[in-house]
This record gives C-alpha cells, structure tokens and sequence, in this order.
C-alpha cells in the first residue's frame, strides 16, 4: 500500500511539475515583452530583470533563440552598442508592432486572470 502512494505521489508531482514548465514556456514571451515596455535591454540584464520580477531561472540558452524568434516575428529590434571596455552588447527593445501586439496580449491576459480567479474562488 505504501508503495502504492508514494507511486501516486510521485506521478502527481511529475504532473505538477510538467504543467509548471509549460505554464512557464507559454508566458515567457509574454513576460520579456512587458518587461521590455519602455525599456531597452542586453541579454544578461534581461535574464536578471526575469529574475527579479518571477520565480523563473532562465538560461542564455533559452533566451537567445527566444529573442531571434521575437525579431523574425518584428515584435523586437536589437542593436549593437560598443561598450567603453569590453565586448559590445545587443540590446533589445520593442518595435511598434511589439507594442501593439503586446497591448492585445495584456488585454487577454487581463480577462483570462479575471475568468480564472472567478473559476478558482
């Protein structure tokens, strides 16, 4: 029987894990575009600004190919700025159709919570 719950156990906390993961994979773009509102970022600053503001430790490796991603998409721009000491940095921002688009996003997000928070109460 013990073996029986610690299996139970076991599967639900896969489960609750996996789940974690792709809440976290879904809403990551969401997250770096609001945090690059207003904001112009290089790619250390942002994983930091990640980290600051959620529970997510994301690696350069996820991020790099997520914000190549975001620039095909015209949702982001970089540029390379030439650092007084040191290698130049590429930083990031918003394009108009980034802001745009994030401003849909935020209006879903929004009702989505809202809808949630009825449904959880």
């Amino acid at each position: 029987m013990l073996c029986i719950l610690l299996y139970i156990y076991l599967m639900n906390e896969t489960f609750v894990t996996n789940w974690k993961s792709q809440v976290k994979k879904g809403t990551l773009t969401f997250i770096i575009l609001n945090i690059l509102k207003g904001h112009e970022y290089y790619g250390y600053e942002l994983i930091e600004q990640i980290k600051q503001h959620t529970d997510m430790d994301i690696a350069e490796g996820t991020l790099y190919p997520l914000m190549n991603r975001l620039k095909t998409e015209n949702l982001v721009d970089s540029k390379w700025v030439e650092q007084e000491t040191g290698i130049p940095r590429k930083y990031y921002c918003l394009t108009p159709v980034g802001i745009k688009t994030l401003a849909q996003m935020n209006a879903y997000w929004k009702n989505l919570e809202s809808s949630i928070h009825k449904i959880i109460k």
